[in-house]
């Protein structure tokens, strides 16, 4: 069928492919799925009000038409994947605009590469430090449609709260900017006659009338990207009302992200690390509980199998590492002579605490060094910031390790980002291996311990007829335990293709009805992304598992 959608982008001059090469690179992203698109555009900036007007108009004859962005693909959930245009913002949405060191903000296009923001805030002594595992990688732009989190969370947040506007193009190809708003601004915004003076009168509306619902169902720990963050646009403190909360962590669904204002903070200059070794589970909360009295920046973990993956890549950690080949390679010799003994920790937890001076640092790692080996476990204090080095690059590169490494398998990231509360985790650690092992599935579990966020990964072969079924079983199983212990099914990788589908089990029939009139209010003709965070179906997912390669 001819698509007359695509035939108007093009004749309007807006950069369009349906090269079998970039159709192919665009079908996958970092998760277990393949769904190849029709066509890329590449907008420059006045031109994504044109595609999503064509789009509009062509809609009712063409009702699969839609429109999905894409940056750098690193998502874990097929969050930009689509059958039909996919929005490429890596080409012509790479501009940083501003670094302001007085106020601490930066505003930028949502195509710049997180490493390249950092470099430039750096400058200036300022990051934003919401940066993922992936940060090397990784768009400004996805972070903030999945809401992204990372080491750094435990002490500064998530995302949300360092985006200060959103500049959004809508669904009938109007441009707004989105911030918080006083509600005198936000009663002058309801007097608006287009879409977007529309839209906040109906969430306005929407909020006041399920305040209570809202605010019940708000998932109870550190880390949330499950739904749309209905919780966070109504300040009932201040009254305030900013709807770019909203826009963040949903997955491009609501509206085209075109520009972004971030606050930055100061990072503390000096770190040390206390490094865990926990020969059993059996303790995990009670010394989790300890550390945290200490205040650590980062707390992260990561479990045997992760570091015997990590024993088996050793050359290519070392090369990650940089330096000196020989002394980088005598760092791990004890963790190697572990793996060699038989004697691996079944989990590391490596707690970083910052500070303005190295003496500080040192200290602070100390004292909580000692309260953990009075209760007679194994722990030691790294003396300085390149000795913690090889910890963090096993714990940030073991999901690409397992991606490039295991040739005969491939990652299946589908219950990689629940969270539970730090202290039980003692409880619900055994009970989640308890479902894990029977399955005899080859996978890691690393995390953010200090919120109790877990990345569990998966090696499958998904040509055999056997893994959409244990995917479908691991995935109830998993997300039953997780939401018996109130937690969430994901903290910050986001709901996309796989977890879209088990939202309703999460906040019940009310919320994701209201989540539907979110989605409805906004996006009218359901243009941006459908699929995602509303009128999820787990068997479009399971019949669109990347049996393709490896």
């Amino acid at each position: 069928m001819k698509n007359d959608a695509l035939t108007q982008i093009t004749t309007l001059g807006i950069e369009t492919s349906i090269d079998s090469k970039d159709l192919n690179l665009a079908s996958r992203d970092a998760s277990l799925f393949h769904v190849e698109p029709e066509a890329i555009v590449s907008p420059k900036s006045e031109e994504i009000s044109q595609i999503i007007k064509v789009i509009s108009e062509k809609k009712s004859s063409q009702p699969t038409l839609s429109l999905t962005a894409r940056a750098a693909g690193t998502d874990m959930s097929g969050g930009p994947l689509t059958e039909s245009i996919v929005m490429n913002m890596t080409k012509h949405f790479t501009k940083i605009l501003s670094v302001n060191p007085e106020t601490k903000s930066a505003i930028t296009e949502p195509g710049v590469f997180y490493r390249d923001f950092e470099k430039k805030t750096l400058e200036h002594n300022l990051i934003v430090p919401s940066y993922p595992a992936s940060r090397e990688l990784c768009t400004v732009g996805g972070m903030v449609a999945n809401n992204s989190g990372g080491e750094k969370t435990l002490a500064y947040g998530k995302t949300e709260r360092y985006v200060n506007a959103l500049r959004i193009v809508l669904s009938d190809g109007s441009i707004c900017t989105m911030e918080k708003l006083s509600r005198t601004e936000l009663a002058q915004k309801k007097e608006l006659h287009t879409l977007e003076g529309k839209i906040y009168r109906d969430i306005d509306t929407l909020i006041q009338k399920n305040l209570s619902l809202i605010q019940y169902v708000k998932p109870d720990v550190t880390k949330n990207s499950a739904g749309y963050g209905l919780w966070n646009v109504y300040d009932p403190t201040d009254r305030s009302f900013d709807l770019a909360q909203l826009i963040v962590g949903s997955q491009g669904t609501l509206g085209m992200i075109t520009q972004i204002e971030f606050s930055l903070i100061h990072p503390k200059p000096h770190a040390r690390m206390l490094v865990v070794l926990l020969p059993d589970m059996k303790r995990v909360a009670e010394v989790a509980g300890m550390i945290l009295k200490h205040k650590p920046e980062s707390f992260e973990s990561y479990d045997d199998h992760t570091l015997a993956v990590a024993m088996k890549v050793l050359p290519d950690l070392i090369k990650k590492m940089k330096g000196n080949i020989l002394k980088l390679a005598f760092q791990f010799l004890p963790e190697a002579w572990m793996a060699l003994t038989g004697g691996l920790p079944k989990l590391v937890l490596i707690a970083e605490f910052t500070a303005d001076s190295e003496e500080e640092a040192q200290k602070m790692a100390e004292s909580a060094r000692k309260d953990v080996a009075k209760m007679g476990i194994k722990c030691r204090t790294t003396h300085s910031e390149a000795e913690g080095q090889k910890y963090w690059t096993i714990r940030r590169e073991s999901f690409s390790l397992l991606r490039k490494h295991i040739k005969e398998l491939r990652t299946a990231p589908f219950i990689d980002d629940f969270v539970v509360h730090p202290n039980q985790l003692s409880d619900f650690l055994p009970e989640l291996y308890e479902i894990l092992n029977p399955y005899k599935l080859v996978l890691t579990v690393a995390g953010h311990v200090g919120d109790a966020n877990f990345h569990i990964i998966p090696l499958m072969d998904t040509k055999k007829p056997e893994t959409r079924q244990i995917i479908e079983e691991l995935s109830q199983k998993v997300y039953d335990l997780v939401l018996r212990y109130h937690g969430s099914i994901t903290g910050e990788h986001n709901d996309g293709l796989i977890r879209t589908p088990f939202l309703e089990q999460m906040y019940g029939k009310e919320m994701t009805t209201l989540f539907a009139q979110v989605k409805n209010i906004f996006d009218p003709q359901n243009i941006f992304n459908p699929g995602k965070k509303v009128n999820g179906d787990f068997g479009y997912a399971m019949d669109h598992l990347d049996v393709g390669r490896s």
